[in-house]
């Protein structure tokens, strides 16, 4: 292996993440202790150690109390809208070119982060979903995410609200791609996303998808038999057919579906034939193996999601623009992360660049930011005590 001629520190890379978050954010001093420059060195910090902006602050010797840095955020800060406005400025700032050259395979899913609580002005705040981690509220996020080996970035975030249009939401994120330069060459989708709001909106935008189909309509024990996506995943081979979906609007749209059969052979414990249902339009698939083998490759954006609650600020503010802060910040982060990658650390070599991610893994660039926070505003070493420490 070619031995690297130059080395990067980990405050190299605290000043390019601090100079980029700062010049898309627009942070703003508050105050001579809470300054921009010290509200995101705490905001680094906490990323790092995956704690709550109190912890960072109470950590941090000459870090702003708690309630300074957070009455600091809460002024500085602009509108929801705004916010992610910027966000999403910040998401697309080091995106190589190349990826605007082609179109490329993108991703779009739902992430959502559980929430224990009331909402703070408007009900819609909280989003309901299917119970997870005790709790069926959650603070939702939609996120678009591009498909390329070396280069997955999060291209778009989306705060999502109780109610929404999803089909709106994938428009957003479309636009928001389409802003950044990177037009899409065909979605992969969530089952969440199978509606025919957005199915109708995706094939009147001549956008070719593939989604997995939930099974709904009757059981097989129903005395009329099974109907609707049902009848495909009872099937016991693979094939090929035609669904159309309707709302409750009396709406209608048109997927093609294919049918992936295979034998679980054991795998976690199963037993027997499973089929894999999946609802496409505008692709020409060659084989039943390609639509199984393409959708895989949005299991990356779970990596993703991984990646982004490793430096997620916890919280139990019930103040959404925080938590937008708090996950924009967070998959900022990972977008440096990927971009030291491909720009600094890969590899040069006939037929492209070849990227080693074990040279510096996510955990590790958040530790290095952490250890600069720590130089630049010391580490509360200790606390006072009612009796002198044992000798």
């Amino acid at each position: 292996m070619r031995q690297g001629q130059y080395t990067i520190t980990s405050r190299d890379v605290y000043e390019h993440a601090a100079g980029f978050c700062q010049q898309h954010l627009r942070l703003k001093d508050h105050g001579p202790k809470c300054t921009a420059g010290v509200l995101l060195t705490v905001l680094f910090y906490a990323c790092a150690r995956i704690s709550s902006l109190a912890a960072a602050c109470r950590a941090l010797r000459d870090a702003p109390s708690d309630t300074a840095a957070r009455n600091a955020l809460l002024a500085t800060l602009p509108r929801i809208h705004e916010l992610q406005r910027r966000l999403n400025r910040a998401l697309q700032g080091d995106l190589p070119k190349a990826l605007r050259r082609r179109r490329q395979p993108l991703a779009i899913d739902l992430t959502l982060v559980p929430y224990h609580g009331e909402h703070l002005h408007d009900e819609r705040e909280v989003y309901r979903s299917q119970a997870k981690s005790g709790t069926s509220h959650f603070h939702a996020y939609a996120t678009c995410y591009v498909i390329r080996k070396g280069r997955r970035f999060t291209l778009a975030l989306a705060y999502v609200r109780a109610g929404d249009d999803l089909a709106e939401v994938v428009k957003g994120l479309l636009r928001q791609a389409a802003r950044a330069g990177v037009r899409p060459r065909y979605l992969l989708l969530d089952k969440g996303f199978y509606a025919v709001g957005v199915i109708r909106y995706l094939q009147a935008a001549r956008c070719p998808f593939l989604m997995p189909a939930p099974a709904k309509g009757r059981k097989a024990t129903h005395p009329k038999g099974p109907s609707s996506t049902r009848v495909f995943h009872l099937c016991k081979r693979s094939g090929w057919g035609r669904h159309t979906l309707v709302d409750a609007k009396g709406k209608k749209a048109t997927v093609r579906v294919c049918v992936r059969c295979r034998n679980l052979r054991g795998e976690r414990g199963k037993h027997g034939r499973q089929a894999l249902v999946y609802a496409f339009w505008g692709l020409e698939p060659s084989s039943y193996r390609w639509v199984q083998e393409t959708y895989r490759l949005r299991f990356g954006i779970e990596t993703t999601y991984r990646q982004l609650h490793q430096a997620r600020v916890r919280t139990s503010t019930r103040d959404p623009l925080l938590r937008l802060l708090f996950v924009g910040v967070a998959l900022v982060l990972r977008n440096l992360w990927v971009w030291l990658h491909w720009q600094v650390l890969s590899h040069p070599r006939r037929g492209g660049r070849r990227i080693d991610l074990d040279q510096l893994p996510f955990r590790a660039m958040t530790l290095w930011l952490q250890q600069v926070a720590e130089l630049l505003l010391g580490v509360r070493d200790s606390c006072p005590s009612q009796r002198p420490f044992p000798i």
